[in-house]
């Protein structure tokens, strides 16, 4: 029961801490001013207005008897009601009105229709709150005459309800408005935050952050900071010695080239040449791997413009691009352009041709490519993203490499907050999706 209840609270409340903050604040006031109008109502002004609308109905009464008793002194009467109480008094033999003018949720009107049904009776009586600005409109039967009065609308109501909805309705805004400015000021550190938490989790440098707000966050996002700088130097310290180890294994391989370029066998000079060719392009593969995109800063890039900047750079009729679509994403354009090389010049080295489509939704754009190779295994999609890992059987077997391509193309990809899938193609090679946010 109370699983189910907490279950359906959570998908009423809003989502977000500024909004649910908001709640707790505004609720209680609101609920409170709420509870102040229903004591006021029932406890004072119904009782009040009752009381005074008794009182009215009851000199309405003592008319029709005087009336009734003397019709002859008709013009003293309602000189003295009009000069004492501001009453306007006329008797006519008209049609008593049909059509009631009562207006049904009016505390006011419901009031003066009990009082006048509890002494004159039904249907013996006629009145509209309405018709005039600052009076009441009341008609009573009196045998076959019609007596009206026009009575000011003060002495029916005690108070006025607007002036007294205003002052229980402003001051609550004023302490909502309040709320918000303050709830706002201390919500955006955690959004400040949670964005720069976003950017770090990119990839990016994140220089610019200040921590501010309350205590707790404050000292919450002082911890973020010193993280995100440990981890900076940590990669900057490892990027400067895989470079330092890069240059020295760069010389002892140059050397070994030029000693074997002075080798008068010329095919075992070839052969090694070879291994030294791989062994150089083994080394590139393990550093760029480590570096990834670390000192990349992110950009706006255009989708459209890179995809033919690489369409142009391949200059080949077997990579065919379709249905590109025009959208700018925030990301690192190099390190973006380097995974979608790595899965065309994938597919142009284990199949004849690569096929390259964009589709977009409402915030995200799907990235297809498709080649008409040999294919992978479905159960060797997730291998395949491991480092170091090589599907010599379905791939070609002479083609070198060190099973980081995909590695690095799921890393850059899931940095840029995008994810991709593999599948199999209407080719009957292979498809790589990739889905980024715009």
């Amino acid at each position: 029961m109370f699983y189910g209840l907490s279950r359906i609270l959570k998908i009423i409340l809003p989502k977000r801490l500024f909004y649910r903050a908001l709640i707790i604040v505004a609720a209680p006031t609101i609920l409170l001013q709420f509870i102040i109008t229903i004591v006021f109502f029932d406890s004072i002004w119904i009782k009040a207005n009752k009381n005074v609308t008794r009182s009215l109905v009851s000199q309405l009464k003592a008319i029709q008897d005087v009336y009734q008793n003397d019709k002859k002194n008709l013009d003293f009467l309602t000189d003295s009601y009009e000069n004492n109480f501001n009453f306007e008094i006329g008797v006519n033999k008209d049609e008593f009105p049909s059509i009631s003018g009562e207006r049904k949720f009016s505390p006011m009107d419901r009031s003066l229709r009990r009082e006048l049904k509890s002494t004159f009776g039904n249907n013996n009586y006629w009145f509209s709150t309405s018709k005039f600005k600052n009076a009441v409109e009341i008609k009573i039967k009196s045998e076959n005459e019609i007596i009206e009065f026009l009575i000011p609308k003060d002495m029916v109501a005690t108070s006025s309800v607007r002036l007294f909805v205003l002052w229980t309705t402003l001051p609550s805004i004023v302490l909502i408005i309040i709320a918000i400015i303050f709830l706002k000021n201390q919500t955006k550190p955690l959004v400040r935050l949670a964005k720069a938490a976003e950017r770090f989790g990119k990839g990016d440098y994140v220089n610019d952050f200040r921590p501010s707000g309350a205590l707790e966050i404050r000292k919450a996002a002082y911890e973020f900071d010193r993280m995100a700088k440990r981890i900076n130097r940590h990669l900057n310290q490892r990027s400067e010695m895989l470079s330092g180890i890069s240059h020295d294994l760069r010389t002892p391989l140059t050397r070994l080239k030029l000693q074997l370029a002075m080798l008068k066998q010329k095919d075992l000079s070839n052969k090694m040449s070879k291994d030294i060719d791989e062994m150089e392009k083994m080394l590139n593969d393990y550093l760029a791997f480590a570096k990834n995109q670390s000192q990349e800063e992110t950009e706006e890039l255009n989708l459209l413009n890179l995809f033919e900047e690489i369409k142009k750079n391949y200059n080949d009729k077997n990579l065919k691009v379709k249905n590109l679509e025009d959208v700018k994403i925030i990301g690192r354009s190099h390190a973006l352009r380097r995974s979608f090389e790595n899965i065309i010049q994938n597919g142009l080295t284990y199949g004849k041709n690569v096929f390259v489509e964009m589709q977009r939704s409402a915030n995200r754009i799907l990235i297809i490519f498709e080649d008409d190779g040999p294919g992978i295994p479905e159960d060797q999609y997730k291998n395949v993203f491991k480092p170091f890992f090589r599907l010599d059987k379905s791939r070609s077997l002479n083609q070198s490499g060190v099973g980081l391509g995909l590695a690095i193309v799921e890393d850059i990809i899931n940095s840029h907050g995008g994810n991709i899938q593999l599948a199999k193609s209407k080719y009957n090679g292979l498809l790589v999706k990739i889905s980024l946010p715009f």
